[in-house]
C-alpha cells in the first residue's frame, strides 16, 4: 500500500544555504563585506577609523535591508532592479510589428507648449523643447511572446514555438468519498507521468458580468404563466442587480496551457531535469536552428502540440475533467485580459484587432434606431418640424403672453 507523501506549500521557496540565508542572500551580504574590508584596508593608514565607520554603516545597513527585506514574497533588491528597468526602458510601447515611425510634429509641438517649465526649454529655447517634447513621446516597440493566434487557437510564439489554451472543468473533491478522491488522485497522477513536455495550470479570477442574465430574467419575467412565478423572477433580478452593485463579483476560471517548441529536444537527464551544462548546449544549439525554421517544421509541432492536447483530454476525462480548446477568438480574448485585467470593457472576439481601420461609416445593415435619434437632422425631418411651427404659430398675437401662450402647446 502506497503512504502519503507530504508536498511543501510553497514549492517555489528558495533552499536555504546558511542558517535563514538562502544563496541570493549570502552573496550579497558577502559581497559587501568583502568590499568595505578591502576599502578599509587599504584606506586605514590615512582615513580615521570613525570616519570610514559614517561611511561604512549606512552602506552595510542598506545592503541587509536589501538582502533580508521582502515585500509580497519578493526580496527588496529584485523590487530595485525591477524598479531601475522600469525607468530605464521607454515610457511608451505600441504594437508595430513593421516598425517605428517617429512622432509627428504637431505631436511634439504640442507636447512642447504645454511643458512649460521643460529643461530644454529654458537651455535651448523654443526648438530645443521642441526636440526634447518629441523624443519624450517617441513610442518603442512593445515585444509580446505571442506574436500570433491562428484560426484554430493555436498561439505563435515566434521562436519559443507553439502553445494552445484549454479551459477544464472543475469538481468538487471535498465532497467525494475516500475512494474516489484516491481514484481522482491516482488519475490525475497517470496524467502528470505522462507529460514530456512543459504545461501550466493556470488558475485566474475575472470580473462576473450579470447584465445579460438580468436583462433576460426581467424580459422573459411577463411571458411566466403564473403571477408569483414572475414576481419571483423580478425580485431574482433585482437581488442580481443590487448584489453586482455593492460588491465586485468574480469567477475562476482553470486553463490548461501546453506549449511546444518547434525543435525537438532530447530526453531530460536525470529527475531533477536537465544538467546545466546540457541546457546551455542546448540553448546554443536551439539559438543556431532558429534561422533554419520553416513553414513545415511549424506545423510539425502543431501536430505534436495537438497529439498532447488530445492526451490530455483521453487522461483527465475519467476523473470528470472535461478539456476544451479554445478557438481563436476566445484564445485572443484570454491573452488580452491577462495584459489588462482591469479593463472595463470585456476583451472579446468582436473587438478590432490593433492593426484593423475603424470607420463610422453606415454599412448596408445599419439600424439607425438602434441607437437614439441623430443627433442632427436630416432636411425632411427639419423641413417638417419648420412647416408645423409656422402652422401653429399665431402671427396676430403682440403680447408677449400670447407668444408664450401660443409656443406653450409645443412643450
Amino acid at each position: 500500500m502506497s503512504q502519503p507523501v507530504r508536498i511543501p506549500a510553497d514549492v517555489d521557496r528558495e533552499d536555504r544555504v546558511i542558517g535563514p540565508l538562502t544563496a541570493r542572500q549570502l552573496l550579497i551580504l558577502a559581497i559587501t563585506g568583502i568590499v568595505l574590508y578591502g576599502t578599509y584596508t587599504i584606506t586605514r593608514e590615512f582615513v580615521p577609523l570613525v570616519a570610514f565607520l559614517i561611511v561604512a554603516i549606512p552602506i552595510g545597513v542598506t545592503a541587509a535591508f536589501l538582502a533580508l527585506g521582502q515585500r509580497d514574497g519578493i526580496t527588496l533588491d529584485r523590487l530595485v532592479l525591477a524598479a531601475l528597468r522600469q525607468r530605464m526602458s521607454p515610457q511608451h510601447r505600441v504594437a508595430a510589428p513593421e516598425g517605428i515611425r517617429p512622432a509627428p510634429e504637431w505631436l511634439g509641438s504640442q507636447v512642447a507648449n504645454s511643458s512649460s517649465k521643460g529643461r530644454a526649454k529654458r537651455k535651448d529655447g523654443a526648438g530645443g523643447g521642441a526636440d526634447a517634447a518629441a523624443s519624450a513621446v517617441s513610442p518603442a516597440a512593445l515585444r509580446l511572446p505571442a506574436e500570433a493566434v491562428t484560426d484554430t487557437g493555436v498561439i505563435d510564439l515566434g521562436k519559443d514555438g507553439v502553445a494552445v489554451v484549454a479551459v477544464c472543468s472543475t469538481i468538487n473533491f471535498g465532497l467525494r468519498t475516500p475512494a474516489e478522491q484516491e481514484s481522482l488522485v491516482a488519475s490525475f497522477g497517470r496524467y502528470l507521468h505522462s507529460l514530456t513536455a512543459p504545461v501550466q495550470v493556470l488558475v485566474r479570477a475575472e470580473r462576473l458580468d450579470l447584465s445579460g442574465q438580468i436583462a433576460e430574467l426581467r424580459e422573459q419575467a411577463g411571458g411566466l404563466p403564473h403571477p408569483a412565478l414572475e414576481r419571483a423572477a423580478r425580485e431574482h433580478a433585482e437581488y442580481l442587480d443590487q448584489l453586482g452593485r455593492a460588491t465586485d463579483l468574480l469567477r475562476r476560471q482553470v486553463l490548461l496551457i501546453l506549449r511546444e517548441p518547434l525543435l525537438t529536444t532530447g530526453p531530460t537527464d536525470g529527475l531533477g531535469g536537465a544538467s546545466p551544462l546540457a541546457a546551455l548546449t542546448a540553448k546554443r544549439k536551439a539559438a543556431k536552428q532558429a534561422a533554419l525554421v520553416d513553414d513545415a517544421t511549424r506545423r510539425a509541432a502543431e501536430a505534436r502540440l495537438v497529439r498532447r492536447l488530445g492526451e490530455a483530454v483521453e487522461l483527465l476525462s475519467p476523473s470528470g475533467i472535461v478539456v476544451t480548446p479554445l478557438d481563436a477568438g476566445q484564445a485572443t480574448a484570454v491573452l488580452a485580459a491577462a495584459c489588462n485585467p482591469d479593463s472595463v470593457i470585456p476583451p472579446n472576439s468582436g473587438l478590432a484587432a490593433s492593426d484593423e481601420v475603424i470607420t463610422t461609416a453606415p454599412d448596408q445593415g445599419w439600424d439607425a434606431g438602434a441607437f437614439g435619434r441623430a443627433a442632427f437632422p436630416t432636411d425632411d425631418e427639419f423641413g417638417e418640424a419648420e412647416d408645423t411651427w409656422d402652422d401653429g404659430f399665431d402671427d396676430t398675437a403682440e403680447d408677449p403672453d400670447d407668444y408664450a401662450n401660443s409656443a406653450g402647446r409645443y412643450r
